[in-house]
């Protein structure tokens, strides 16, 4: 019984083999351009419209800066004194202003998804200056050279689908789409797969944006929390769960260290 059984399983899975077309884009075989024509066809056998994937990926070519960024990438070395120190002074007073201009969304924001703005504005100041430096890497270009490269291939393919994605539903045009060399995208450098989980149309115009738009980059940020857990009312002090959930948006404890300290010292300024 079981020899035949795994005799007829072996050869359906043969026969299944050999009736369905595969797509699979092996990473770092062949040339660049022959990988990513397979690629195109994997996301269109994932339901991918053929104009986004056009759009998306026509004329991309490899980003040896990316491979190099990559390759040597250095181990966070700096102490929570040093992080902080050198981060939040300059960026206190832009974050108070912040606070300020934003008032009635951060308010709003809050009463929906339960998560201060003093913890949105501190993780806009470090990501990014509060969207003045989102980066100049084009996304899909990035990523797409991530997803070639075998090191972490199957993670960048997906976020590379995902980016597919974010274009098909019309958030961002495709030559707005710039960023990290790893491919985060927008004010707070939301990753295309938490982009397509998390990002929300927050000021109404029927579009997640999270280059342009403050209020969606603030909402957005507050649902990634929201979803992880984050405990309305209470604080955010290292040892705290909601301290644990901002953890979940950076394993850095001296990155988390400094995300909750830059919030509390929001809280203390008139």
């Amino acid at each position: 019984m079981g020899f035949h059984f795994s005799l007829r399983t072996a050869l359906g899975a043969l026969l299944l083999t050999l009736t369905t077309p595969s797509f699979a884009a092996t990473c770092g075989s062949g040339s660049f351009d022959a990988w990513l024509d397979d690629f195109k066809k994997e996301a269109a056998s994932k339901g991918i419209s053929q104009s986004a994937i056009q759009v998306g990926l026509n004329g991309v070519t490899l980003d040896k800066t990316v491979l190099t960024r990559d390759q040597s990438q250095k181990v966070f070395s700096q102490t929570f004194e040093e992080f902080s120190g050198r981060m939040v002074p300059p960026r206190l007073t832009r974050g108070a202003n912040m606070m300020k201009q934003y008032g009635s969304v951060l308010s709003r924001i809050e009463e929906q998804y339960g998560v201060p703005g003093e913890v949105l504005v501190a993780i806009w100041g470090l990501e990014t200056d509060f969207g003045v430096n989102i980066g100049k890497f084009p996304t899909m270009r990035a990523l797409a050279t991530l997803a070639y490269d075998c090191r972490r291939s199957d993670m960048f393919k997906a976020e590379l689908l995902d980016a597919l994605r974010i274009i098909e539903r019309g958030d961002v045009p495709p030559q707005e789409l710039r960023g990290a060399w790893a491919g985060e995208i927008g004010q707070t450098q939301f990753m295309p797969s938490n982009y397509i989980k998390f990002a929300v149309d927050f000021d109404g115009n029927g579009r997640r944006d999270l280059l342009h738009s403050a209020p969606d980059v603030l909402a957005s940020t507050a649902n990634f929390f929201a979803n992880h857990g984050w405990q309305r009312g209470k604080d955010w002090e290292p040892g705290s769960p909601n301290f644990a959930v901002i953890q979940q948006w950076n394993k850095s404890e001296v990155y988390s260290r400094t995300v909750a300290y830059f919030a509390t010292q929001l809280t203390r300024v008139p």
